[in-house]
């Protein structure tokens, strides 16, 4: 998926509820981005002491925003266990989603992010609301592509991704309660997009499709556990993490914990 940190000078906002599910297909309309700032009117605050907590329009989460000294980040990992997800309170029929992954770069550094996670979308019609999920890799700036993995709500998922340099990395899903693994190496799409390995992440994103954020789904909670984040010499946890909320038109939509060293809550509220 600059804060300048999410440079991508768009500020995008889910001004559409679409009627479908949002699928991640090669044909490279959805993506996850940078992290976006956020810009929008202030708004109610609920969080008790704000002044720790970064606003975003996409991401929510947990975010390393540097390596230790003298070092970057190679290699990110992090395990959930997939959430119901439901339409928000009082909507009418429609389509909403969103997405679990782990990844490196993104936020200070946003030319290029590998990522990898599971999709949750939820579309109601009329009296009937049925759930889909969709296992993806990426490359930013190019867009997201499918894996072929079955996954259900409730299936644990241990997500990784790892470079072997700042061009070429590996990105895997292993569905932990089915047996089911996936991997892909994969290379930069550009000489601009080459990895940095100054962030790491675990994040719930509203992702985009077709240039917008998508309307952003009731998640209920996506507890990471499991959370490393491995240098060339060392492993690092969720110590000294930045805590990211979604915040979309001066409404907080999430709620982020760390929980400890190893774990991090994302709740929907």
């Amino acid at each position: 998926m600059k804060l300048s940190l999410r440079l991508l000078g768009t500020v995008f906002f889910a001004t559409t509820i679409l009627a479908r599910p949002h699928s991640r297909r090669a044909t490279r309309t959805l993506k996850s981005q940078p992290l976006i700032p956020y810009t929008g009117p202030a708004g109610p605050d609920p969080v008790p002491d704000s002044s720790k907590v970064q606003y975003s329009d996409n991401w929510s989460g947990a975010v390393l925003t540097a390596p230790p000294a003298g070092q970057t980040f190679n290699a990110v990992s992090g395990t959930f266990t997939v959430p119901t997800v439901s339409p928000p309170s009082g909507a009418g029929s429609g389509s909403w989603a969103s997405s679990a992954w782990v990844g490196i770069d993104g936020d200070t550094y946003g030319n290029a992010i590998l990522q990898t996670g599971i999709d949750f979308t939820v579309t109601k019609s009329g009296g009937s609301t049925s759930q889909s999920f969709q296992a993806w890799y990426e490359w930013y700036p190019n867009n997201a592509f499918n894996f072929a993995m079955a996954v259900s709500a409730g299936d644990v998922i241990a997500l990784s991704v790892h470079s072997t340099s700042g061009s070429a990395g590996t990105v895997t899903i292993e569905n932990v309660s089915t047996g089911a693994s996936v991997s892909k190496a994969l290379k930069a799409p550009g000489s601009g997009s080459h990895l940095g390995g100054k962030n790491a992440e675990w994040i719930v994103e509203d992702f985009e499709e077709g240039g917008s954020l998508v309307a952003l789904s009731d998640f209920g909670t996506v507890t990471f556990t499991d959370c490393v984040a491995k240098t060339g010499s060392e492993s690092v946890g969720l110590s000294g993490a930045t805590v990211i909320d979604i915040k979309q038109n001066g409404n907080v939509e999430t709620s982020v914990t760390v929980e400890s060293s190893s774990s991090v809550q994302i709740k929907y509220v």
